[in-house]
């Protein structure tokens, strides 16, 4: 990681938000939910780049007053940004895990974080199909980086789970 973004391996959050647009304006609530030290990935991918900006700007603000950490997903570089997700980067580079090939990629690149998912079925992706508690602690066995759980997780959900340092939502924040 960079000495521009100082998050030591040691403080890589273990409790994380994964942002997207169908939080609206929920997802100020729920960054104020966020315990100190926890991380963000910022992932409206789909809202236009001024926008994308100024969202992702505010987020940073309250990142720094609250000591989180912020990372972006996408392609589109943010002033201020931690690390990214998903691409090789500056500061903390945290990659999703969906399956082996994910899981060689984030090898590959050096992650220091891989958010496997999803763990459990999800309001993100109704429907659609999961790894399951089983399948998850298998894939996160192969991963010498800190293995993050995702996919219809909330803290009682990571209390059932072996292999995970920590645990990552969507919707568990919003409640």
């Amino acid at each position: 990681m960079s000495r521009r973004h100082p998050v030591q391996k040691s403080d890589i959050p273990t409790v994380w938000l994964m942002t997207d647009e169908r939080m609206g304006e929920g997802m100020w609530q729920a960054v104020e939910r966020l315990p100190r030290g926890a991380g963000i990935v910022f992932r409206h991918h789909a809202t236009p780049a001024a926008e994308r900006k100024r969202l992702f700007a505010r987020l940073l603000r309250i990142a720094r007053r609250r000591g989180l950490v912020l990372v972006r997903a996408g392609t589109l570089p943010m002033a201020g940004e931690m690390g990214v997700h998903g691409a090789r980067g500056h500061g903390l580079v945290t990659w999703p895990v969906h399956d082996w090939r994910e899981a060689r990629a984030a090898r590959r690149v050096g992650a220091d974080v891989a958010f496997v998912s999803p763990v459990f079925g999800t309001r993100s992706h109704p429907g659609a199909a999961f790894l399951g508690v089983h399948t998850a602690a298998r894939l996160a066995r192969t991963l010498p980086m800190v293995r993050v759980a995702l996919g219809g997780m909330n803290a009682r959900r990571f209390r059932r789970l072996s292999g995970f340092a920590g645990w990552a939502a969507i919707d568990a924040w919003l409640c």
